[in-house]
């Protein structure tokens, strides 16, 4: 059983106005086989939550912890982190002209495990990686996610996740762009991780519609840099009613945030 622990975090990022506190004391406890769901408006700090984590240069903590099983990922570089046992699925996944999608989860899998899986073994993992979610052969040799669709990038996350088996995902909306059989196959493929490995994992999202697939244990209300509500599936079912513009500051509004 492992565990990921945010405790009173707090980051900032410079703006043109200056320095900006986006995160203002945000606390989690995520376990092994846990999905939680983080809702919240734009501009509330999901997003800054998730790069922090994965320990994005652009986010500076001013204080607080992230813990994996009582180690400070906060002091990790990012590929320690990863090491470590968490994975970032980016919500817009960059390209990486020049580095083949074989050669670099091949890489990714020997720096993780610390030693190179074997030939033979490591081709069929992966063939049989992209059958399931529909990927075309041919892209385990295209460059990483060079000229790929917004799906075909979720899937190339998602097909990281399944390979390289990380103990907690932080999903950042990766239902972002998605049409609904690239949402199904995507979700399929998370859940197939978790239910594999055990996987921890958060689904930062605005919508409800990809909590129609992967269903979530805890539903948290994110909102002017914390979490501000906790509950059940049924949570989520409120918020898609409700919006929520009632866990904002006074006198703004999520269209304020956007």
């Amino acid at each position: 059983m492992s565990t990921l622990e945010i405790k009173d975090l707090r980051v900032s990022v410079e703006t043109k106005e200056g320095r900006k506190q986006i995160l203002k004391g945000a606390n989690l406890t995520v376990h092994s086989g846990e999905t939680h769901a983080i809702m919240g408006p734009n501009g509330s700090g999901k997003s800054t939550l998730a790069y922090t984590l994965a320990g994005h240069p652009k986010y500076e903590v001013d204080s607080g912890q992230a813990l994996l099983d009582g180690e400070d990922l906060l002091k990790m570089t990012p590929d320690e982190r990863a090491k470590k046992g968490l994975f970032l699925a980016m919500q817009y996944p960059v390209e990486v002209p020049g580095v083949s999608m074989t050669n670099f989860l091949r890489t990714a899998k020997t720096e993780i495990d610390g030693k190179a899986p074997g030939v033979r073994q490591w081709a069929k993992d992966l063939s049989e990686a992209m059958k399931r979610l529909k990927m075309d052969p041919k892209f385990a040799q295209r460059s990483v996610n060079e000229g790929f669709s917004g799906g075909e990038k979720k899937r190339a996350e998602v097909l990281q996740l399944e390979l390289l088996k990380p103990k907690f995902a932080v999903m950042d909306e990766t239902d972002s762009g998605l049409d609904v059989d690239a949402l199904r196959i995507v979700s399929e493929g998370v859940n197939r991780a978790k239910e594999n490995t055990g996987l921890g994992i958060l689904l930062v999202t605005h919508y409800t519609r990809i909590l129609k697939y992967i269903k979530p244990d805890i539903v948290h209300v994110f909102a002017d840099g914390r979490f501000v509500k906790t509950g059940g599936p049924e949570l989520a079912d409120s918020l898609e009613e409700t919006g929520y513009d009632r866990y904002l500051p006074e006198g703004s509004s999520e269209s304020a945030l956007a």
